[in-house]
């Protein structure tokens, strides 16, 4: 069964227009207990700093109770703590309210399941499946119960600290952290002072409306201009939701996901802790995939979205991978993408080498990309038409092998994605602008 509401992400959009409406909310939650605990059970319920996430939470909590399933509240945190947490609480499932990246006029929910993994297509087909009942309301004996459970946030930054290998600290490092007025604005300036670090917070002050605004891994800007006016080693950027990082080093250059997973990958190797294939996706830079056949370790390129990243080191027996987004999946340390862990681990690479993140970062060569965001009525797959096709073979005949053509429809929004890649940029610019045109009038 195909899926009408859920994306690769959860279920996502504008608040007030449907899907996310409180009446969906709570519909959506009583699906949720009928498939994930027909006989009553657990939720941990997180959020990040949207405005519209205490109408949701209050939604979702209703829904919850009324089906039976005992509901604890944690209020702002990361989405890779709802996953740890709800493993910590033994709930059957965890819940998080947020839009990750986006700004504050769009919300989604997604879900965990008890071990802090995502739950496969096959049951969100089945949620859906049951929004087509009524909520239900159990007699009041069989309600459910809700508590709130803030203060448990503590356990969260414990779990994160001890990402770091043994008896290491922070000491002597000085850190930019910007927490993009997010989920991440409590816990993760504490995390890194708490080792040791002098940190200078930005994006702590959120107002319910200046999430993803102006800062954070969507708006580098500021980080780039305060971690050399700070004197700083380095500078963590955090999104909405807190399970991406980007980076900047001393020199106030932004270090992206692909390069972080670089320099995460060659410190396991130099421990001889790395194991299986580093997964990166079709939108990795080239430059990723050459840099580790220079050091010989297997690259493998999974579809966009993190879902699709894990399943694939699964498979293959490895533990690290990732988007150039900043999405990082260190397996040996987490279940699931953690911006604060991934960019502990960075830090850990700093502190064992004596290298700066400029170094350490250096051995990934990016080859220029440009991306067109080509927007549709409705989406649709533009492999399938015969000129997009045509288009594609002319393009890739002229780059030959020094360059690469991806197209991919948004799991989001009605929007193709037209990425080329390639050694010189204004070629791959006149290729991507006349493709783009193409997928345009191919458009349904």
């Amino acid at each position: 069964m195909s899926r009408k509401y859920f994306g690769t992400d959860g279920v996502r959009g504008k608040v007030g227009s449907p899907p996310m409406t409180v009446d969906f909310a709570l519909r959506l939650a009583s699906a949720a207990a009928r498939v994930l605990v027909p006989n009553g059970g657990s939720v941990l319920i997180g959020k990040d700093t949207r405005l519209s996430g205490y109408m949701f939470e209050a939604a979702l909590e209703a829904g919850f109770v009324a089906a039976g399933v005992d509901a604890r509240m944690i209020g702002p945190l990361p989405t890779p703590g709802i996953a740890y947490m709800t493993q910590y609480f033994k709930c059957d499932f965890g819940v998080v309210i947020s839009a990750s990246h986006n700004l504050y006029d769009d919300n989604g929910i997604k879900f965990f399941d008890a071990s802090g993994g995502k739950l496969s297509d096959a049951v969100e087909a089945e949620i859906e499946r049951q929004l087509q009942e009524p909520a239900l309301t159990r007699e009041s004996k069989a309600l459910g119960r809700a508590v709130r459970v803030d203060k448990s946030r503590t356990v969260y930054q414990s779990f994160c600290a001890a990402s770091v290998p043994q008896g290491m600290n922070l000491a002597g490092m000085k850190l930019v952290v910007d927490c993009a007025n997010g989920a991440g604005y409590k816990v993760a300036p504490r995390i890194f002072a708490d080792l040791g670090a002098e940190v200078i917070p930005i994006g702590c002050s959120p107002n319910g409306r200046n999430i993803n605004d102006g800062c954070g891994s969507t708006a580098l800007g500021l980080l780039q201009l305060m971690v050399p006016g700070a004197g700083a080693h380095a500078g963590i950027a955090l999104d909405g939701d807190g399970d991406r990082v980007l980076m900047v080093d001393h020199l106030g250059r932004i270090v992206d996901g692909d390069q972080l997973l670089y320099v995460i990958a060659a410190a396991r190797l130099a421990e001889g802790n790395l194991r299986g294939p580093v997964v990166g996706t079709v939108m990795s830079n080239l430059g990723l995939e050459l840099a580790f056949r220079q050091l010989d370790v297997e690259f493998r390129r999974a579809a966009v979205g993190d879902r699709y990243v894990l399943g694939m080191l699964r498979e293959s027996g490895g533990m690290l991978g990732g988007e150039s987004s900043g999405h990082l999946l260190c397996l040996d340390k987490t279940t699931t993408g953690d911006g604060i862990v991934s960019a502990l681990q960075v830090l850990a690479a700093m502190k064992q080498s004596g290298r700066t993140l400029a170094e350490l970062s250096a051995g990934v060569k990016r080859y220029p990309q440009v991306l067109i965001n080509v927007r549709v009525e409705r989406r649709f797959k533009p492999q399938e038409s015969e000129a997009v096709q045509e288009a594609v073979r002319v393009i890739e005949a002229d780059l030959q092998d020094a360059g690469r053509v991806v197209l991919r429809a948004s799991g989001t929004e009605p929007v193709i994605r037209v990425m080329l890649e390639g050694r010189e940029e204004a070629v791959i610019r006149r290729h991507a602008e006349a493709l783009a045109e193409v997928v345009r009038r191919a458009a349904p």
